[in-house]
């Protein structure tokens, strides 16, 4: 793993969903139903036909909610209330990944375009509660979400951070584009064996550029290796 290039940072930047926990676990689906059902009600559809809209504005607007706000002028926070209101106890408290995260030298953040009671509750869920600094959410971005640039800088200058002294961590590639440009270092967090939920647009594309330094289906494993890098440049050499 190339580790060398990242011997410089003092940020990492977490984005939540399919990050954080494994993309093959069951939160995010659970999610994506929510959303459905909240467009089915609002606006009188069957469930084919609202998925398809949901599907719609997310990759035309960047998230549903925000496609929603732009055509219909919803109340986002009941939106937030509603889709986040789910049952997170088949994700069980992560030991490795809350010992990677506290080796980690540096600030930590959470950088998500999900609500901050939805990250609360999950970090929670996982055992990682209080290894952050803070929690930028939708809220926080205006409800814009990534990957527009303005959030990231929004970001960045809230928390008076560097972009060249920081490492962004994502699962959906084209969410990685932005902070590379900004000067970034990035680590793209891929499903293992048993898979994800991602539509087809949100994969890595054979081919395509490469939005990242480090690409990894063990993000503990990934975090060790980047602390063992830092703990090693800081030991004296005879």
């Amino acid at each position: 793993m190339e580790t060398a290039r990242f011997s410089h940072v003092k940020t990492w930047i977490f984005d939540l969903d399919n990050t954080l926990y494994p993309p093959h676990a069951d939160l995010w689906p659970k999610i994506d139903h929510k959303i459905t059902l909240y467009i089915a009600h609002l606006l009188g559809l069957d469930g084919m036909s609202a998925r398809a809209l949901q599907k719609y504005y997310y990759l035309a607007h960047g998230t549903s909610l925000n496609g929603l706000m732009l055509e219909y002028g919803i109340d986002p926070h009941a939106f937030l209330r509603f889709v986040h209101d789910i049952d997170r106890s088949s994700l069980l408290p992560d030991a490795r990944l809350a010992g990677a995260i506290k080796k980690l030298p540096g600030r930590k953040f959470i950088f998500t375009n999900g609500s901050c009671h939805h990250a609360e509750a999950t970090l929670a869920q996982l055992g990682i509660s209080g290894l952050f600094e803070d929690i930028f959410d939708i809220v926080a971005a205006d409800f814009l979400p990534k990957p527009a640039r303005k959030t990231y800088e929004r970001f960045l200058d809230r928390h008076g951070i560097a972009p060249e002294s920081a490492a962004m961590l994502e699962d959906i590639p084209h969410n990685l584009t932005v902070p590379r440009a900004m000067g970034m270092r990035t680590i793209l967090v891929v499903p293992d064996a048993r898979g994800d939920h991602k539509e087809d647009w949100e994969r890595l594309e054979e081919g395509g550029t490469t939005p990242y330094d480090i690409i990894t289906a063990d993000l503990p494993a990934a975090l060790d290796a980047l602390a063992r890098a830092f703990s090693s440049e800081a030991c004296p050499r005879a």
